[in-house]
């Protein structure tokens, strides 16, 4: 019997849910930054360019849950807490970080091959101006 459309296996189901989490440029951002050690929620979202407070609590919240990184509060005025990878997490940031040293080696060839498709394709550039096309010569 065929499996229906969209459903997954369950022999795929983890391998859908681990490529889902590290594909979210969030999380892959975050994982990364803590493989430097605990930060706190202000140090992660400055070192994260771009990230929203909401988002970044959201994604924090995910991967507590999935028992990548845990959360330390301590009890000072006002209250501080800390992010850190627990081993499982630290598991998973090896793959994330041989994809990030892959995406750094390699960011110049993807640009030439990116140009190179584009320029067959007749694709414009991307920040470039787009291309007008001639305007008919109108005689009154």
């Amino acid at each position: 019997m065929k499996p229906r459309r969209g459903h997954i296996s369950d022999s795929c189901r983890p391998i859908s849910e681990v490529l889902s989490l590290i594909g979210n440029k969030w999380t892959s951002l975050i994982i990364t930054r803590l493989t430097e050690g605990p930060l706190r929620f202000n140090e992660l979202k400055r070192s994260v360019h771009g990230i929203s407070q909401k988002v970044l609590t959201s994604s924090l919240r995910a991967l507590e849950r999935d028992g990548f990184i845990e959360r330390t509060e301590y009890p000072t005025v006002p209250p501080s807490v800390d992010y850190r990878l627990t081993p499982f997490g630290r598991d998973l940031a090896e793959p994330v970080m041989a994809l990030t040293r892959f995406a750094l080696k390699n960011r110049d060839r993807m640009d030439v091959a990116r140009a190179a498709y584009d320029e067959r394709h007749g694709m414009p550039t991307p920040g470039a101006p787009p291309k007008r096309k001639p305007q008919p010569l109108r005689l009154n």
